[in-house]
């Protein structure tokens, strides 16, 4: 099932509550349609780039990591894990953090290995940016939070990394939001020519698989981003607050390293780690995703993405599409954070 949500008539409500009936937000299986079990939730409205800060910043150690997070909500509340993708970070979910936490949920932002605060412990350790790493220290992540069980949500890296999650850990993972879709690959994937126009999408891949690529990255961290920024949101205007609040994130020591190491990899140009091998071998498999998952697409995403129906046979649970209008492009939580934050409430309260 498909739905269509346009985001500029949500205005409407300006700071009113809104009550997410479970008739409105339920979502059908892919194969036999099942009784929603959703049940009536409270959540404010929040108008994109309403908020500028989280309540709650930590670090905490686990596994390779120092990682640095937000938290918001009760303590003892269901927990929802939201990862950002590239190049944008934890501020993507600003605005969503705290409609989820006045709805009683437990909200962990971390900043992916390379981003923000988040450090290696050791400096011995490879700075490696393929796609299970990332996946690996979401997990310490929820072991040394003692979260045995989280509803996970993303968009771009943190999409392929809830996929990921969901796929290989399902007994961890209450229930999904991807925005996109389905995004997991492999080397061998990652090799295949694609048509010149799709190719072109691609095109900082191929700069990154440079060493002119990788200098250039590192000597204009804000300007790349900001330039990403614009092509794959192209009608949404953040100004320069928004945007620097982000880009303090890539002043990491170890950003460009992560950077250049994920697309090199994905294209066979740069070797992963062997113990991530078993697990690599298995996702390059296209494991069929089995807990509740909701994916959604702004309907102006400018980057690279697949089309919905590619990847709807890829969800075996309770599964629905959600495509965003209005104007909504790649960084989809921090441009409708009340339709994000709807369909992890949807997803989480019928899983």
């Amino acid at each position: 099932m498909s739905d269509e949500i346009n985001h500029d008539r949500r205005s409407f409500f300006g700071t009113a509550a809104m009550t997410l009936a479970a008739s409105q937000f339920a979502f059908s299986g892919t194969a036999e349609a099942q009784p929603s079990k959703t049940k009536p939730v409270v959540m404010r409205h929040a108008k994109p780039g309403a908020n500028t800060s989280f309540a709650s910043l930590k670090q905490i150690d686990a596994g390779l990591l120092d990682v640095g997070y937000a938290e918001a909500g009760p303590a003892d509340g269901p927990a929802v894990i939201l990862l950002h993708g590239w190049p944008y970070d934890i501020y993507s979910f600003v605005d969503v953090a705290p409609l989820l936490a006045s709805a009683g949920y437990r909200v962990i932002v971390p900043y992916l290995r390379g981003y923000g605060t988040t450090r290696f412990l050791s400096n011995a350790t490879a700075r490696n940016g393929q796609p299970s790493a990332l996946a690996v220290d979401i997990i310490a992540l929820m072991d040394a939070l003692k979260i045995e069980k989280a509803t996970l949500a993303g968009y771009d890296w943190g999409a392929r990394t809830a996929n990921i999650m969901a796929a290989q850990w399902p007994e961890r993972c209450k229930a999904m939001v991807s925005v996109s879709g389905y995004l997991i690959g492999s080397q061998q994937a990652g090799k295949m020519p694609l048509p010149p126009k799709g190719e072109l999408q691609w095109w900082y891949q191929f700069y990154f698989a440079t060493e002119r690529g990788r200098e250039g990255y590192d000597k204009y961290r804000r300007e790349f981003a900001k330039l990403i920024w614009q092509i794959a949101s192209p009608q949404w205007h953040f100004d320069d607050a928004t945007f620097e609040r982000s880009a303090t994130a890539f002043d990491n020591p170890d950003h460009v390293a992560i950077v250049v190491h994920n697309y090199r990899w994905r294209l066979g140009l740069a070797e992963g780690e062997a113990k991530y091998d078993d697990l690599e071998k298995r996702l390059a498999q296209s494991p069929v995703i089995t807990v509740p998952t909701i994916t959604m697409e702004g309907d102006a995403n400018g980057a690279p993405h697949p089309e919905p129906a590619a990847y709807a046979r890829m969800f075996s649970g309770r599964y629905s599409h959600r495509t965003i209008k209005g104007g909504i492009g790649h960084n989809l939580p921090q441009e409708a954070p009340d339709a994000f934050a709807e369909a992890i409430i949807a997803v989480a309260t019928d899983a």
